[in-house]
This record gives structure tokens, sequence and C-alpha cells, in this order.
């Protein structure tokens, strides 16, 4: 199959020649007849194969009728990010169709949005529900002539919160209109999203619960203190193109891109606490070049589409084994091949299963041998307490790297000829013995 089988406007197929696309992706071409024909539909595929254009092209193919110069066509994104991607999609994709798309989202002056509504008058808008909603108070826009809904990344909108939200849109829609729903992902909730706001949705699922199989995986077992070494190693040796990196929190994030930084790499930080200026400038950056690595948090990487990453590394585990698959579908885009690095902690053992089952297979196991243990990791747990399993006797007593503080007391006094050494100033073969025998755990796990 190729593009040229959906009957494209002309308009719509040079755009397509122009983007480089030669055939469509499976959830292309499973799911632009459907919405052609006017169909809601529910499209399950993992994040990086082609979501996006499935419904931007048949959204373009049916504005090219009708109306122009009102709001017809509404995509609902859970992230800046997300939106401003999908409305370059439709630019690019649209270019000659004399259709204009409008992103809306906070964390901008609301200004120039005002001004574009009036000045544009946009057939398609792109809008995070909050910022939606607080025009929509304004009176500054309407939904009476919407005529496709798409609810893009439906289950990131789900987690963030954004279901009332997206009740009160959808309320003010016409009753008579068509409803798409794309997720990488099906959990119970959206399920149920579908059977409330969808009329008989065709469905079409491209392997939606896996990551995608263009992906290799590997797992780095560490201990905690130890993270930051390995990770340097990694990015000497293994993750030599353009890397995306998984930290936690803001503030790891923040912190482990500027020492990267100092080691001199070509890092940048993308998370919640940046304004849309600097999230924008660090976006820009990687996308050129001119950073080779960024640190980001989940909610801040939604909507990254650079399909020259060649290294997804979660400094971090993910809490769930859906945020792995999101976070994994930033490489191995549109059929390239990607590698994704997990560092594991013997903590992250039962997560690290759930993955494996997700993957319905063991992820290979590698250790990288350390070569320098006489600096401080300045992300340990000392710096960045990290949520640690409740333990059942003396939890505050533990240290990061699994001795009992208390019980190394206790033995100094009892021996109070034997030197003591820190954990952070210890020997390189100590070191080395400590990350084997949690190397051992985890290759044991089933």
């Amino acid at each position: 199959m190729n593009f040229s089988s959906f009957s494209f406007d002309s308009s719509i197929m040079n755009a397509i020649d122009r983007a480089g696309y030669t055939e469509p992706t499976p959830i292309q071409s499973r799911a632009i007849g459907p919405i052609l024909e006017g169909k809601d539909l529910l499209g399950l595929a993992q994040t990086g194969t082609g979501k996006t254009a499935a419904f931007a092209l048949p959204i373009l193919q049916h504005l090219l009728s009708g109306k122009r110069c009102t709001a017809r066509a509404l995509v609902l994104s859970p992230t800046r990010e997300l939106a401003e991607q999908t409305r370059k999609a439709f630019e690019t994709l649209g270019k000659e169709t004399g259709l204009f798309a409008l992103s809306i989202y906070g964390g901008v002056s609301v200004s120039g949005q005002l001004r574009s509504l009036k000045r544009d008058m946009p057939e398609i808008i792109v809008a995070c529900p909050g910022r939606l909603l607080d025009l929509m108070g304004q009176h500054a826009i309407t939904l009476e002539d919407i005529e496709t809904l798409v609810l893009d990344e439906a289950d990131q909108m789900f987690d963030m919160g954004f279901l009332p939200s997206i009740r009160k849109i959808i309320a003010s829609l016409p009753e008579k209109h068509q409803t798409l729903m794309f997720s990488a992902t099906l959990p119970a909730e959206i399920r149920s999203l579908a059977r409330e706001f969808q009329k008989e949705p065709a469905r079409v699922e491209i392997s939606n619960s896996r990551p995608v199989e263009t992906v290799s995986h590997i797992v780095y077992p560490v201990t905690q203190t130890d993270k930051n070494a390995v990770l340097s190693e990694i990015l000497k040796d293994t993750a030599t193109g353009q890397v995306l990196i998984f930290a936690r929190t803001k503030h790891r994030a923040q912190k482990l891109a500027v020492h990267l930084s100092e080691e001199g790499h070509l890092a940048a930080s993308l998370h919640g606490n940046l304004s849309q200026a600097q999230r924008d400038k660090a976006m820009q950056k990687f996308r050129s070049g001119k950073v080779r690595i960024m640190v980001a948090t989940d909610i801040a990487a939604r909507g990254i589409d650079i399909s020259g990453i060649s290294h997804v590394i979660n400094f971090d585990m993910p809490d769930t084994a859906e945020a792995y698959t999101h976070r994994i579908g930033r490489t191995g885009r549109m059929m390239h091949s990607g590698t994704a690095l997990t560092l594991a902690t013997p903590e992250d053992r039962s997560m690290l299963r759930i993955i494996e089952g997700l993957l319905g297979k063991p992820i290979e196991r590698k250790i990288v041998p350390l070569r320098d243990k006489g600096i401080e990791n300045p992300l340990s747990d000392r710096a960045y307490p990290t949520r640690e399993p409740a333990a059942s006797n003396g939890a505050r007593d533990e240290h990061p790297n699994g001795h009992n503080r208390a019980h190394d007391k206790a033995t100094r006094r009892a021996k109070p000829n034997a030197p003591h050494r820190s954990a952070h100033s210890g020997s390189r073969d100590s070191a080395r013995h400590m990350l084997g025998r949690h190397s051992k755990e985890f290759v044991s796990i089933p």
C-alpha cells in the first residue's frame, strides 16, 4: 500500500512527497481509511509509529471542503511540546491547502494567542485543555463548528488529571462530531473513555502495550551511589549518538545536566521548572544537534519527536511499565533502530520484572567496569533522597549502598584498630566487589 491509494488531494500528496514519506506505517495504513469515512476511531500504537500523520492527513483532506476561517478540528494534547509538535505537523502536511493550525497552551502570554485567533482565524486548533478552557471562559474561542475531535496521547491526559477538563470541552462541542482517540497503552480508564465519548469506534491496535520492536534493551546493574560514574562510562563508550536521559524529578534532571556539562558533554535539561522560552531554546539546541544530550523528566519529554535519538537512558527506573513504553518510544521512531539503557539498583528489581513481562523476554545485563572511585558522586542519595522501600528494622539507618549504619558503628567500636573507609572514599576493588554482588542478584532474576 502507498499513500496514493487514499486518493488525497494533490496539495496533500505534494506535502507527503516533500516530507519524504514513501509508504504508510502500520497505524497509518489501518487508521486513515476509517477516519476518511467519518468513523470514530480508537488507535492503539507505540509512541513514534506515525500516529500524528495518521489523523492529520485525513483531517486536512476533510477540511478542504466546507467552511473556512472557523475552527472545525480540535486536537487535545497533554503537554505544550506535543501541542507544538502536532501544530508543526499540520503546517508541514497542509502547506499548500491554505488551512491554518494554531497551538494553544499555557506557560506563555495569552495575548499572542488571542491576536492569532482574531487575525488568522484557524481551521485547526491544537490545545492543552487548561488554556483552552481559559479562552473559552473569556469567550475568545468557540467550539460550535468543531467536526473532528482528537484526544492525542489519551492515556497521558488521564494520568495528568485532565479528565474533568476534557468532559467540559466535549460538552461544548456539537452533538454530532467525529471523535478520534490515540494512545500508546490501553488501561481500563481509556476503555471507559472510549465507551463514553465514542460511537461504535473502529479499533486499530498495533502492538499497543509493548515498546517498538526496533529498540534493543540493556540493563546495567548498579548501586545508587555508582549511577553517575556508570552513566559517564556509558556516554564515553556506548551511547555516542544523540541521547535522551530520564531522571525522576525536575531538580535531579537539572543537576544531572549541569554535571554532564561540567564533564565536557554538550548537555541540556528539559523539565517543568523552565519557562516556555527556556524549554523552546533547549529543544531547538537538541533538535539542531548543538546539544547531544538532553536530560528530561517524563512529563517534559512528551512531544519530543526527533528521529535521530539513538539512545534513551533511564537514569532512574520509571514508576510504571507504561512509563517505560513512553520513554523508550523516543528512540527507534518511524522504523529506525534505537537502544534503551536502564540503570537498575537492587531496589528496582520488582519493576524490572514487570518490564520484562511487558517485553515477553529477559533483558540483557551488562556490567560497566568503573575506572575511578575517588570522587564523590554529586547525584548520590546524600544530595538527592529517592523513594526507598520501607524497612522493617532501622529503616533510617540504612545506607544507600546497602550497609546498616548502626551495625557499622558497633563493628568499629568492637574493632578499634580496624581502619574505617567511607562509602565515597573506598578503593576501586571494594566498589567492584559491591557492584558485583548486586550484579549477581540481578542476573538471578527470572
